[in-house]
């Protein structure tokens, strides 16, 4: 599979999986994350940060922080599936048919806000993998390092999936995302109200997050 170089992009894999993933990753307990030391994460990204988007988006699982701490995963064959794109641009795509289309209007309607008031690109996919764009989805939404790539897909377990661009990276705590997933994204929150509630309530979370000052206790709260 050919690997897309991204200079411009270096994102950090502290997400609870990779986006479109097609490999489980290690562990599965519903716990916080641990970041890893600064020096051991900036050697993994050195490794991994030409390649990392181009694995996540396409479906080959790199390298994956779960909510149990920081796990590798055999690669699998990429997704690429332009075809499941939707014809006009949307900040929402429901591939796995989640969301009613009242709930896919209020979600755009709440991260063109998030984008006008931060300047942060909020995007929501929601899958059931193998059915994926896979990496289509990075043209489609011009993914940079102020983009956010939400992934809703209950493959294996938890819904909720992340990857975050650079300077989103710096704003946000990486603690933020592992407690958003355990507390809005795990199986027993999602089967007993639906997925559809999983993907709002973490797009609400998401909102309040970005809107907060950036400080030391910022988003310290999944609300």
């Amino acid at each position: 599979m050919a690997v897309l170089h991204l200079h411009s992009l270096r994102f950090r894999n502290h997400f609870t999986n990779a986006v479109a993933t097609g490999a489980s990753p290690s562990g599965s307990s519903h716990q916080s994350v641990s970041p890893p030391k600064l020096n051991d994460f900036d050697r993994l990204i050195s490794k991994f940060k030409s390649n990392s988007l181009s694995f996540a988006l396409s479906g080959t699982l790199a390298l994956a922080v779960t909510l149990s701490g920081v796990g590798f995963a055999e690669a699998k064959v990429g997704v690429n599936k332009p075809e499941l794109l939707p014809k006009q641009f949307t900040t929402v795509i429901d591939i796995a048919g989640f969301l009613s289309d009242g709930q896919e209007k209020r979600l755009a309607k709440e991260i063109d806000s998030i984008e006008k008031d931060t300047g942060f690109k909020l995007r929501v996919l929601a899958q059931n993998y193998p059915d994926t764009p896979g990496l289509a989805i990075k043209d489609f939404w011009q993914v940079d390092d102020r983009t956010i790539v939400f992934v809703a897909d209950p493959t294996f377990g938890n819904i909720l999936n992340f990857n975050v661009g650079e300077i989103v990276d710096l704003d946000i705590p990486r603690s933020f995302w592992s407690r958003l997933a355990g507390k809005y994204g795990n199986m027993f929150y999602w089967k007993e109200k639906g997925e559809d509630a999983s993907v709002e309530a973490a797009v609400m979370a998401i909102s309040n997050c970005l809107r907060e000052p950036v400080g030391a206790n910022n988003c310290a709260e999944v609300k």
